[in-house]
């Protein structure tokens, strides 16, 4: 186990950038980075490879193969592979195209938390290669344990076990589930989805007929309790939820209004917009443990099923690309669902590599270099911009408590 008292080293922040070190909110001073470190969860990239992933994943918890291959069947589905690795490297592509293109000389590394290339090797070639401060980029834009702190935890004992911890300072881009490039590509899919929905069912009644679905993977209930600063005053599951809710509501806002600017529906004008819910997916534990609800698959049968419903939006709100959890939990089950319902049923587009998305990521990153005031940072809900550095105590693991970790004001 890691000594605590061994790796801060007094400071507030563990292994920042001087600007960052202090644990402001906000980092409002330049900070001159030698690379991004693009994070990745990791996937597997053949049969081979899906148990020992699956005991990556779920290091420390003793769970046995043989359930493990319960899940492993997702993957075996599609060959073994998990589409992951080949979106990250085509992301880092993105990245260093955009970054080309405004003539920013800044390298992105990549590596993943579960599977190869690992954040070891990324770590270990940005020491041989001279890079000491890194601005890191998580595949994952809300606040929890699994999409923010854990991360965090990565880089803090990765930086201790390769000895890397003194040389190399790393921070992290805020989370950006309201960061306009991260929006853009869900309202364009809803937007598109809701045209689609109309022009395939005749005589659509959009208000009552049509709902639209904002997915993201559940989390235990004590995780999203503990999810954001206490400080905030959000509900029993914290800012997890929160900003999801917050985010549908603006997709959902902005996709209708630029539907009714289309000729072809102009006559939807004045009528109301189609009904929505924040559903959830993917959840893993013993069923006794209480996580986040609804599941997708029992809102469509237990509360959609027998009443007006006709066509349902799937948004994938809740995931940065067309990972396995978009591709078996809503491509597969959840669109198999709808159709025995007998809904029309559509799943839109994740940002993937949007150039919407790339930009905005980019534009993240610069906040830090320039060290753009707060005023002046992009944030579409309420609820945002969120912190440079986390505050003490968000994201709580409830299960294994608090472990070092970096990009944050320690507890």
């Amino acid at each position: 186990m890691t000594d605590t008292s061994l790796i801060t080293n007094g400071q507030p922040v563990l292994a920042a950038t001087p600007a960052a070190v202090s644990g402001p909110e906000h980092v409002e001073v330049p900070t001159a980075y030698d690379a991004i470190l693009l994070a990745g969860f990791g996937g597997p990239e053949g049969q081979d490879d899906v148990i020992p992933f699956l005991r990556n994943v779920t290091r420390g918890r003793g769970i046995p193969d043989e359930r493990l291959e319960e899940v492993a069947h997702h993957y075996r589905h599609f060959g073994g592979v998990s589409p992951i690795n080949a979106q990250n490297r085509a992301l880092k592509a993105a990245l260093e195209a955009e970054l080309a293109s405004r003539g920013i000389d800044m390298p992105v590394l990549w590596g993943n938390r579960n599977w190869e290339p690992y954040l070891e090797q990324a770590f270990t070639e940005a020491a041989d290669k001279g890079y000491n401060k890194l601005i890191a980029i998580a595949t994952s834009a809300y606040s929890s344990f699994s999409s923010c702190r854990q991360y965090r935890e990565d880089y803090a004992r990765v930086l201790d076990e390769t000895g890397l911890l003194g040389t190399i300072e790393i921070d992290k881009i805020r989370q950006f589930f309201d960061h306009p490039g991260f929006v853009r590509p869900f309202v364009d899919g809803v937007r598109d989805g809701m045209a689609r929905a109309i022009a395939e069912n005749d005589g659509l009644d959009v208000a009552t007929e049509l709902h639209v679905l904002f997915s993201t993977h559940s989390i235990p209930s004590t995780d999203a309790a503990k999810s954001g600063p206490d400080y905030r005053g959000f509900d029993e599951h914290g800012a997890y939820e929160a900003q999801h809710l917050a985010v549908a509501q603006v997709v959902l806002d902005q996709a209708w209004a630029e539907l009714l600017e289309q000729p072809e529906h102009a006559h939807l004008q004045g009528t109301s917009k189609p009904a929505w819910k924040l559903v959830y997916q993917s959840r893993s534990g013993p069923p006794t443990q209480p996580w986040l609800e609804p599941d997708i698959n029992d809102y469509m049968n237990e509360e959609l099923k027998g009443g007006s419903t006709r066509a349902v939006l799937i948004v994938p709100l809740g995931f940065v690309s067309d990972h396995m959890e978009v591709m078996w939990d809503l491509d597969e089950e959840a669109t198999e669902t709808a159709q025995e319902l007998g809904f029309w049923s559509v799943r839109t587009q994740t940002p993937g590599v949007d150039p919407a998305y790339v930009s905005g990521l980019v534009d993240l990153v610069l906040e830090r270099v320039n060290g753009t005031p707060t005023s002046e940072r992009p944030h579409l809900t309420d609820i945002g911009p969120w912190y440079d550095v986390c505050r003490p105590g968000c994201c709580e693991n409830v299960r294994a408590g608090f472990k070092p970790a970096a990009a944050g004001v320690a507890p």
